[in-house]
């Protein structure tokens, strides 16, 4: 699908002006992919819809496409050939916590803003903070994990009235991160889990770490993991004969861990951004445009798919009001969009400001999402209808 947006440029580019190259990188294989592909192809969406218009100050726009294929070093060596080599104005994207560390210090020290359409890493927009650091180059439109465990154990804790509850997490940046993070969470409601047991990425059997869950008494396992290994999981506890609720952060959205799993991964809940629900016309529009351009019923990840295209629509935004794609002047733009921007997760009403570089940064935008027959729907109806007011 890379000629999505290069067939809109078309037009712009006869008359040989200069384009506004943005850097998007994200995991386009392995077991991420769902992930970076949604993402990626929301991006495209987006671009594609402003080149249509006439772009952007009158040039168009040009997506330069790295797979960072979810390795920190490749994230790093990407973020630095599209600054040094590609001369990008602006990154969107990462997919990965790890890659994200790894990689957004490049476009900190070059002075040109990252917003992050996916990684929900808690530490990612605060690696740069004054006074160490005069301006913070990182953005991002993903509900960062510290939301994400607060829903994950409100779930849990409030709504199911489990109390001995297991932690399972990948050994990844974002599973040790998110780990820390439903510890803090559990500990606000004064509960220490009764199991933490960790797994890596590619481990098929979680017999072990299951068995060691099930011998402490728990009622519950909330994880932070990624699709297959999270797959592998929901069918580790049928085969042992085990069946507790199952909550976790949003890649239990991921395609492949629902594929995967099949009918043991009905039922699991994880926050969610946005729901492959046609609630308002702009949804509607967008499911609709995103089924027709990349051939598919269901999107890889609906969350992914809606970030990358809200971050598109800020970075234009931003662009437009700053008048220019100094790197300096983007971000203080970012920081003061006076322009409403009407997206796909919410209408982001200056979403960001010079000390807050999180669009979403409470519980009142993501709501729960559920398994059901190989969808992810609302949990709960109240969810539904909140989430169509806001939009």
């Amino acid at each position: 699908m890379a000629g999505i947006v290069a067939l809109s440029l078309t037009a712009l580019c006869a008359s040989a002006v200069e384009p506004i190259k943005v850097g998007v990188s994200g995991p386009f294989t392995g077991g991420s992919s769902p992930m970076g592909i949604a993402m990626r192809d929301g991006i495209r969406l987006a671009a594609q819809e402003i080149n249509e218009a006439g772009g952007i100050l009158g040039r168009p726009l040009q997506l330069i496409e790295r797979d960072d294929e979810a390795r920190p070093e490749r994230g790093a060596q990407v973020a630095q050939e599209m600054i040094n080599r590609e001369r990008v104005i602006a990154g969107l994207g990462i997919v990965n916590t790890g890659v994200a560390l790894a990689s957004q210090r490049f476009y900190q020290q070059a002075h040109i803003p990252m917003i992050t359409s996916v990684a929900t890493g808690s530490i990612i927009t605060k690696q740069f903070l004054p006074p160490q650091y005069p301006d913070n180059y990182i953005f991002r439109v993903s509900a960062p994990d510290s939301i994400q465990a607060a829903m994950i154990v409100e779930e849990a804790v409030e709504r199911r009235h489990l109390r001995r509850l297991a932690i399972f997490h990948d050994s990844t940046n974002y599973g040790q991160l998110g780990r820390e993070d439903l510890e803090r969470a559990l500990e606000r409601h004064g509960i220490k889990p009764v199991a933490i047991e960790r797994f890596n990425i590619r481990d098929v059997d979680m017999t072990p770490q299951l068995t060691r869950a099930r011998a402490a008494g728990t009622e519950g396992i909330l994880t932070y993991g990624l699709g297959p290994e999270l797959a592998h999981l929901a069918n580790g506890m049928v085969r042992i004969g085990w069946k507790v609720p199952l909550v976790g952060s949003w890649a239990l959205a991921m395609s492949n861990f629902i594929d995967n799993a099949g009918p043991n991964a009905e039922g699991t809940r994880m926050p969610q951004t946005f729901i492959q629900e046609g609630e308002t016309p702009r949804r509607k529009r967008f499911i609709e445009r995103y089924r027709k351009a990349f051939g598919v019923e269901r999107i890889p990840v609906a969350p992914a798919a809606a970030q990358g295209y809200d971050s598109m629509l800020l970075l234009a935004t931003a662009i437009r009001q700053a008048r220019s794609t100094e790197g300096h002047r983007l971000r203080e733009a970012l920081e003061s969009l006076k322009e409403h921007v009407e997206g796909i997760v919410m209408v982001y009403d200056r979403p960001f400001s010079k000390t807050d570089h999180e669009s979403i940064d409470s519980t009142r935008i993501p709501v729960m999402g559920e398994v059901r027959n190989r969808q992810v729907v609302f949990a709960y109806d109240e969810d539904r209808k909140r989430d169509a007011f806001h939009k």
